[in-house]
């Protein structure tokens, strides 16, 4: 029991069930061993590490609780470094190389010779900065160079030493990028593909040194091993760029405690099963069999050999086709326009077309980096079609003048890439702006007439999305995804004459998963992990998997329902076809039934020149099938052959040469007459007795409302229809606070709290102040305002005859720091982000002190920097929008200014995100403070290419409009059902009337930090008021930490081992004491008293 225990209090409360201590194999060796093969974690006496830096945080924390678990087995473990004025505070040493903090971990150690030594040895990634491929060689030799030189070191210093070498890639913020300033340049994909890659050869490399020094075991009492695979934070996090949650990532730091633990013992069958939906930790034990530390004597492991019969696969094609002539005239129809008439290829797309490694040996994966362009399926153009298989090849037999492709090797800018304008990691929402570059590039070639050369361009995308998916379900929504694409046709339609579109539907991507099933394919499954965490990680049969089916299927659907519409077959030089062969997949296998990896390049996850040329093979046989017939599956174990165009049907294919009739568009809906919801929500009652508890608080409970904030919540200009109407306040649509009509046809807070108390006080109705009611916010405002806002409200609550200021239920709405933000470039000083947290906590602290039964939504500042993509050419928008937000419309897009403003923006949601996360506001049970973060990550709905909905704002395009006011209620009510930690940040724009969710039967309460807890924590209860300090400083005051997390086991487990623990301690005692007073009958023995 005590094992457990422990344990549960070193993984940092984080809410997870823990299993596996204590475990059978936890005594030390007897007789002691003599032979590094022979040591089990109990035989450890001392604990050390090399390589932590003064940004190793996250990796202080993680080797301190592994320290923490094997004290577990040997309570005597010691870290002689620990107990110093740790060596890395000092910032010179943290600037230190690995030799010399091996050199002083070595002087430490030299007095424990005679004890077991384990030694943790961390590369740290983000010391990798590459900006040209041809120096990355260099850069990973140098790193190796490093490790072998502190390992030579440890080696001659030590004696009775496990070194384990380790690649950390947990620190990831922009000090990567300060480091590597060339990495900003790449989009975010490639920064992402470029890392991953770098971290893999690192490793690789660090592999290959092991193994040509033996792993340094000259001697029985020395040797060093490579943990399995990199230790990164959180795989969605990177994968998003975005931080995790304080819960997250303590939740992550423990699973890479567990990760680290695993991989010191020698492997078992089923190791690696440590995680159970997040909410399990599985620890594993030495078993019996294999009972000591990982060692390459004791488990060695797989090296595998760049030699492999599949380098070099035949990718040319026969050319089985004799009639290779154009049409007798340059036809003027695309519904005429035979293969010979085709004059310019191009594409856009993402590393797939772009031809990330498509020439990569099979185990060289730092060379998927490489984008070989000329070998691209779509629009490469190396050699001729007998030796590489692309559709510019087979098109070169139709017409030997074709251009376009892209040959050799680049990015989308060099001349090699010519019309090939992929970009690696590029996603859907990339595709507008590759098509502007490609009909630029178009119009700028000599090579091309642009009005009379008939051109055929391949669009491929969506698998980048689908792998981001799970990490934010709005952005890479079917709505978005083919919005994105839809805006890419619109822009193509209008641009470019005499042009056919093969629009490739996503592939299915889901059997790609069983390539990272079979341990015995030797797949770099941690690598795609990063690449592609949402299709990866997902478990068999769960839930995250199901629902990525069916986006998968969604966004194949969406692409076929957009061409169907008829959209672009409005004029005959101009049309798009769907070419659906990638609907399905047939994994190709080997003879003994496991998935063929020839078919992929290194790094499992790119695909090989044997795949792309099946799929070039697959687009020109779909661009010659009829609608209705085309083949909607790729078969990678066909050896599929050209087909020809014929007698009959001579051309490429379209719906009107096919003889087939689009579906058409779906019906029209109505015109919306107003901005109301529908409400579906059943239990509606209040509680049955009056809850004394903030976190027992049903809807129904609310008795008052009220509001603090600037114009958004005043309602400055909502419902104006021209530049005089622009200083209304219209606040009775004012999203947190109005109360106009009704929910049908007005969307807002209290509207929607009105269904479960008719009852509900203090909404604003109307326009102006007469019928403002508890609406103290004021057009304008800043931040150092809200206090005044807050006594304001005090007031006008006490003095009213509606409420009852003791036992009524509040809930008050603050929303500030837009012209905060504004103006930060004018008041730098007075508006910084403390100041901006700092005041806040003035008026919370005020709250808190002042009001009894009172819940608080704090609304999160949005991304401000969105509102400059608002631009429409009239008067309201070119001058008052400028006037109203300066700090952020005026500088341009890329100047250092704006880089500044959404700096700051990140800061002032980072700082009231400390604020409010901390127990500051914990000591009442009648007030809490809840953090609504719904548009922490917003964006602006778009209509046509580039134009933002004008229908979300006001007519200076600034203020917001009626709609957005409605979209708001909403996504504020969502978020005040959902737990803390796990609340959408981010809001859907899209009209639906049915979107408010209602309270269940198992979560009836409106959430607060402690409901949101799996259990009731154990609190204290203090009357004492946050004092504020003078200071502009947003540090909560100094409290008592007391823990907030319940054990898995019921609570009155340890209540019980502790009473017997003490029973058992007086027993003995007692029994102590008779035996010394028998033994000494002539002694007198005063008791003077015992404290317990």
């Amino acid at each position: 029991m005590l094992p457990q225990l422990t344990l549960i209090t070193l993984l940092g409360c984080t809410w997870m069930t823990v299993t596996g201590l204590p475990c059978t194999q936890m005594s030390r060796s007897q007789p002691p061993p003599s032979n590094v093969n022979s040591i089990t974690p109990a035989d450890v006496a001392v604990f050390s590490s090399v390589g932590l830096h003064m940004h190793s945080t996250k990796l202080s924390t993680v080797v301190s609780r592994l320290q923490e678990l094997m004290s577990l087995f040997n309570p005597a473990l010691i870290n002689p470094l620990s107990d110093e004025t740790n060596m890395y505070a000092d910032q010179s040493v943290q600037r230190s190389t690995l030799v010399e903090q091996a050199k002083e971990v070595s002087l430490y150690l030299q007095n424990s010779q005679n004890s077991w030594k384990l030694v943790l040895l961390f590369v740290q990634v983000d010391q990798l900065c590459t900006c040209e491929l041809q120096q990355v060689h260099s850069v990973i030799k140098s790193v190796v160079e490093g490790v072998d030189d502190a390992l030579q070191l440890l080696h001659s210093q030590l004696k009775q030493t496990i070194v384990s070498v380790a690649l950390w890639d947990g620190e990831h913020d922009s000090l990567a990028n300060r480091m590597c300033p060339c990495m900003e340049t790449n989009s975010k994909g490639e920064a992402r593909l470029v890392r991953a890659m770098l971290t893999h050869a690192l490793q690789e490399s660090l592999n290959e040194l092991l193994v040509k020094k033996h792993w340094y075991a000259d001697r029985e009492d020395f040797t060093v091993i490579l943990q399995d695979s990199p230790f990164i934070t959180d795989l969605s996090s990177v994968a998003s760029g975005k931080p995790l949650s304080e819960s997250q990532a303590s939740q992550q730091t423990d699973k890479l405690m567990v990760q680290m633990w695993t991989n010191l013992l020698q492997p078992t069958s089923g190791q690696h099963n440590t995680d159970d939906n997040g909410k399990t930790i599985t620890l594993p034990c030495p078993t019996e069999d294999r009972p000591f530390l990982r060692t390459e004597g004791n488990s060695p492991s797989y090296h595998h050999t760049d030699a492999s019969p599949l380098l070099h696969p035949f990718t040319g094609t026969e050319m089985p086709c004799e009639d290779f002539s154009p049409s007798a005239s340059t036809p003027t129809s695309v519904h005429e326009l035979r293969p010979g008439d085709i004059k310019v290829v191009a594409a856009v797309g993402d590393s797939l077309t772009a031809g990330n490694g498509i020439g990569s040996s099979p185990y060289n994966i730092l060379d998927v980096l490489n984008q070989y362009r000329g070998l691209s399926w779509s629009i490469g153009g190396d050699d001729n079609l007998t030796t590489v298989t692309t559709l510019p090849n087979i098109l070169k037999y139709f017409n030997h003048n074709l251009t376009g492709y892209s040959v050799g090797m680049g990015k989308q800018h060099t001349a090699n890439a010519f019309l090939n304008q992929a970009v690696t990691g590029a996603i859907s929402n990339d595709m507008p702006s590759q098509a502007r570059a490609l009909v630029t590039r178009m119009k700028e070639d000599s090579r091309i007439n642009f009005e009379s050369d008939w051109k055929v361009i391949t669009i491929f995308i969506g698998g980048n999305d689908i792998c981001d998916y799970c990490d934010n379900s709005l952005i890479f929504s079917v709505d978005n995804y083919v919005s994105n694409v839809r805006e890419t046709l619109d822009y193509l339609h209008k641009e470019v004459p005499r042009a056919l579109v093969n629009l490739v539907e996503p592939l299915h991507i889901l059997p790609l998963r069983e390539m990272h099933m079979d341990p015995s394919l030797k797949c770099p499954t941690w690598l795609v992990n990063i690449l592609c965490p949402c299709v990866i990680l997902p478990k068999p049969n769960s839930k995250a998997l199901q629902m990525l089916e069916e986006l998968n299927r969604g966004y194949q659907r969406s692409l076929s329902d957009l061409v169907e519409s008829g959209r672009y077959d409005t004029r005959s030089d101009f049309t798009v076809v769907t070419q659906p062969f990638f609907s399905e997949i047939v994994v190709p296998r080997l003879p003994d039934g496991r998935a063929d990896r020839s078919f992929f390049s290194a790094d499992c996850f790119h695909v090989s020149q044997k795949a792309q040329t099946l799929m070039a093979r697959s687009l020109w046989n779909n661009m010659l099938e009829p609608l209705g017939h085309k083949t909607a599956i790729q078969d990678f174990t066909n050896n599929m052959k050209l087909k020809c165009p014929t007698e009959t049907s001579p051309y490429i294919r379209t719906y009107r040469n096919s003889n087939y009739t689009y579906a058409g568009p779906s019906p029209t809906p109505g015109p919306i007459t107003n901005w109301g919801s529908d409400f579906s929500c059943v239990d509606l009652a209040p509680s049955d007795i009056v809850p004394t508890s903030v976190h027992k608080l049903r809807p129904a409970d609310i008795k008052v409302v009220a509001a603090l904030g600037d114009s958004l919540t005043a309602g400055t200009g909502a419902k104006a229809k021209h530049v005089f109407e622009l200083d209304n306040e219209y606040k009775g649509v004012s999203w947190s606070i109005g109360g106009d009509n009704t929910l049908e046809t007005v969307t807002t807070l209290p509207n929607i709290l009105r269904n479960f108390n008719p009852s509900l006080k203090g909404f604003s109705k109307g326009q102006g102040s007469r019928q403002k009611g508890f609406n103290m916010a004021v057009s304008g405002a800043k931040t150092s305002e809200i206090q005044t806002q807050t006594q304001a409200l005090i007031k006008a609550m006490r003095e009213s005859k509606e409420v009852n200021f003791e036992k009524d239920w509040k809930l008050v709405t603050i929303f500030i720091g837009g012209n905060d933000l504004c103006h930060y470039c004018i008041d730098q000083n007075n508006l910084s982000p403390k100041n901006y947290s700092y005041n806040l906590m003035l008026s919370l602290d005020t709250l808190y002190k002042e009001v009894p039964r009172l819940l608080v939504n704090v609304v999160e500042i949005l991304q401000i920097d969105r509102l400059k993509a608002v631009n429409r050419n009239t008067l309201g928008c070119r001058l008052l929008q400028r006037e109203g937000c300066p700090c952020v419309i005026i500088p341009d897009a890329n100047s250092p200014e704006f880089e500044e403003i959404k700096r700051i923006n990140s800061e002032y949601q980072a700082e009231i995100q400390y604020l409010i996360s901390g127990d500051r506001y914990d000591g009442k049970e009648d007030f809490a403070v809840v953090l609504q973060p719904f548009l922490r990550h917003s964006f602006i709905p778009y209509i046509g290419t580039g134009e933002p909905d004008p229908s979300f704002f006001s007519v200076d395009c600034f203020h917001i409009s009626e709609r957005t006011n409605a979209e708001m209620a909403i996504a504020l009510w969502n978020n005040m059902l959902e737990p803390v930690d796990r609340k959408q940040a981010y809001n859907n724009f899209t009209y639906d009337r049915s979107k408010i969710h209602c309270p269940s039967e198992a979560n009836p309460f409106i959430f607060t930090k402690i409901n949101s807890l799996p259990s009731p924590p154990v609190m204290t209860t203090t009357t004492d008021t946050p004092t504020s300090n003078t200071a502009t400083t947003s540090s909560p005051a100094p409290t008592i930490l007391v823990p907030k997390c319940t054990s898995p086991m019921p609570i009155w487990v340890p209540v019980v081992v502790g009473i017997f623990s003490l029973l058992a301690g007086i027993i003995l005692t007692w029994i102590i004491l008779s035996y010394v007073q028998r033994q000494k009958k002539n002694v007198a023995v005063e008791m003077k008293g015992t404290g317990f």
